[in-house]
């Protein structure tokens, strides 16, 4: 329990850090400011509110990967209300079920012989993954590592038959690279910081070699190594102190490697790195996030994406000219996998999804720059003709600081302040909203509430200055951004200001706690998932690599004097008045469930009105079907109650 001196301590130093941090504004690309009085609703008559049940069962198609003949994709959906592996034919087909699990699988690759498809697989959401395969043409599913004390992660095959994969001990807070030859696990790196992890990231040389990341967790440090299948002998081919530099995919020989980085800008973009020569060339400057990735299988082009503001494009790029030949796609979000080209490079996979448009694959034809929709998600109510809009809209927070959000506006409605509305923070915190499909957002927008999702500083894609300008300070600056939002959807004139709600999961149901707790007027009611109220007691509950997570934002217990009492919730939420419901996975591991309990036993002790739900069998984030339709079904029931007039 936090005593008075304690509290008294934390405020005093909330109230420093507010004084000093921010006398200026954080720097981020420039965009013009949006006058939310402008901003309108557009009639349509035809519009509905979108049923619960229609966004729950609207699925997901993730994780694409060819087969070694590129006849075959194969992909995890939750088709039958559980995310398992899917296979369909390259040109699109109905898909065909290949694993059938109450887990998660992900990390999806297929073997170069065409034999065999691995996944990685955890239990119940632990987080701890083991590895398994299963005939590419179907069958009998082997489980090829059982180890309750390590999990093994992202399988990268090799021509060879050899494996690269993650690999990280319980209790050790950094992944290092080993490689499986049969059941036969033999270690390539002995990372020794915890605030450093691994990552394969191609076989060159004719499998002699692996291209690999060394990357900091709190995204200062990032180098590209070559390390030596046989012996385990790493190379440095790119680094720099305070620099981050990540490779993306190589080609075949491994001379020409794809390259994120913010060197000189503090803004990530993307380049080739000549790994004879150690020269870097780079795409034409651009203030926004630009990012590497698939390389042709003959090395000669390769994928780049740029966000712009929450909205992201497709390039490809000549490798030896850096010429530029952007995608012909739609607005929205535009992403590819790593292994996004066909075996035969002549076309390559992507996914699409935007605010009045769910998630779906694609498949690019590169000589005729066409496209082919491969998946259609959508239930036959989800119409885009009939979702609500969005719009990116930037403004100024208390300090000048310029941010930017994606706002989602019903339909129909009068400029009389009377709507509700509701502001959904992103997770992370190093995460960003981008302008793709949201169900909750379409939700509550289909049924007039305004819904803005903010991008306050610590949020990705804005420039390092802006990412890291929340550090040691979580719920100060950032949560005043996000009351910067509130404050814009009651510009538009559309907002009644007592009838807005907050909701989030994890960053976003902290960032939800913090709001109600240091902010009580402005929220009429609040919804959070599995967000953190108490950060010294999720050190002590939390893995260790969480643990480095958590210190390269906020340092480690008592690191900073008064930094965990000022950032945590426990801190302030007695002062909460709003109604709060509690969203909670019994097995999530990152944020406890005893931090959902603590908070409703804290609030029930003083009256409040709050409610709790634990899910049996769910981790950091809710997977199974019918615990997702109902925590969308209590979030909407919630704030129907409580930001609308009774009937």
């Amino acid at each position: 329990m936090i005593t008075r001196t304690a509290l008294r301590a934390a405020l005093l130093l909330a109230a420093a850090l507010a004084s000093t941090a921010f006398g200026a504004a954080v720097p981020s690309p420039p965009r013009p400011i949006t006058d939310a009085a402008s901003l309108m609703s557009l009639a349509n008559a035809d519009a509905r509110p979108v049923p619960v049940a229609d966004l729950v069962f609207t699925r997901s198609a993730a994780n694409p990967v060819w087969s070694a003949d590129g006849k075959t994709l194969f992909l995890v959906s939750n088709l039958s209300g559980r995310a398992n592996i899917w296979r369909m034919a390259a040109g699109g087909s109905w898909p065909v079920q290949m694993v059938q699990s109450d887990d998660v699988q992900s990390g999806l690759a297929a073997s170069a012989d065409g034999q065999w498809l691995y996944y990685t697989q955890d239990s119940g959401g632990n987080e701890y993954a083991d590895l398994y395969r299963v005939p590419a043409a179907g069958g009998a599913i082997e489980q090829i590592t059982r180890s309750d004390d390590v999990s093994e992660t992202d399988p990268l095959p090799a021509k060879s038959g050899a494996i690269a994969i993650g690999h990280k001990r319980k209790g050790a807070a950094q992944t290092n690279l080993a490689v499986l030859d049969g059941r036969t696990v033999r270690m390539l790196t002995d990372e020794k910081d915890p605030q450093w992890n691994w990552e394969a990231v191609a076989w060159v040389a004719n499998d002699g070699a692996l291209i690999a990341n060394r990357l900091n967790v709190g995204g200062n440090d990032g180098e590209v190594w070559r390390i030596d299948a046989a012996s385990g002998k790493a190379t440095l081919l790119l680094g720099k102190k305070g620099l981050v530099y990540a490779a993306s995919d190589s080609s075949p020989d491994g001379a020409s490697i794809a390259i994120t980085s913010d060197e000189s800008s503090g803004q990530d973009h993307a380049g080739v790195l000549d790994a004879g020569t150690g020269k870097l060339r780079w795409l034409a400057a651009t203030p926004w996030e630009q990012s590497s990735g698939a390389m042709s299988p003959d090395g000669k082009s390769m994928l780049v994406r740029t966000n712009v503001d929450g909205r992201s494009t497709l390039a490809l790029i000549d490798t030896a000219s850096l010429v530029s030949k952007p995608l012909p796609l739609p607005p929205g979000v535009n992403s590819a996998p790593a292994g996004a080209f066909a075996p035969d490079g002549r076309s390559l996979i992507f996914g699409h999804g935007g605010a009045d448009t769910p998630s779906d694959l694609f498949r690019y034809d590169i000589a005729s720059g066409t496209s082919q929709p491969l998946t259609q998600t959508a239930m036959a109510s989800l119409t885009p003709a009939n979702l609500p809009k969005s719009h990116i809209v930037a403004f100024k927070g208390f300090d000048g600081t310029l941010l930017s959000a994606v706002l989602t506006m019903p339909f129909n409605l009068k400029r009389d302040g009377s709507a509700p509305a509701i502001v959904l923070p992103h997770g992370g915190p190093t995460g960003q909203s981008q302008d793709g499909f949201s169900r909750t957002a379409a939700l509550f927008a289909s049924r007039g509430y305004l819904v803005i999702q903010p991008n306050f500083r610590g949020s990705t894609g804005y420039g390092r200055a802006f990412q890291q300008a929340n550090h040691n300070d979580l719920g100060g600056g950032d949560l005043k951004d996000v009351l910067s939002a509130r404050d814009f959807l009651v510009a538009t004139g559309f907002v009644d200001a007592k009838r807005i709600g907050i909701t989030g999961g994890s960053y976003g149901g902290f960032m939800t706690l913090m709001a109600i707790g240091k902010a009580p007027g402005a929220f009429a009611a609040a919804v959070q998932q599995y967000g953190i109220i108490n950060w010294r007691t999720m050190w002590d509950n939390e893995d260790a690599r969480l643990q480095a997570y958590q210190r390269s934002l906020i340092g480690a217990p008592d690191e900073f004097k008064g930094v965990y009492e000022a950032v945590s919730p426990l801190t302030f939420i007695r002062a909460a008045t709003a109604p709060l419901l509690s969203l909670q996975g019994e097995n999530d591991i990152r944020v406890p469930r005893g931090q959902a309990q603590e908070v409703a036993d804290i609030l029930k002790a003083k009256g409040n009105s709050v409610e709790t739900v634990f899910y049996k069998a769910e981790g950091h984030g809710f997977q199974k079907r019918e615990n997702q339709l109902d925590a969308l079904s209590r979030t909407l029931e919630w704030f129907e109650r409580h930001l609308k007039p009774a009937r």
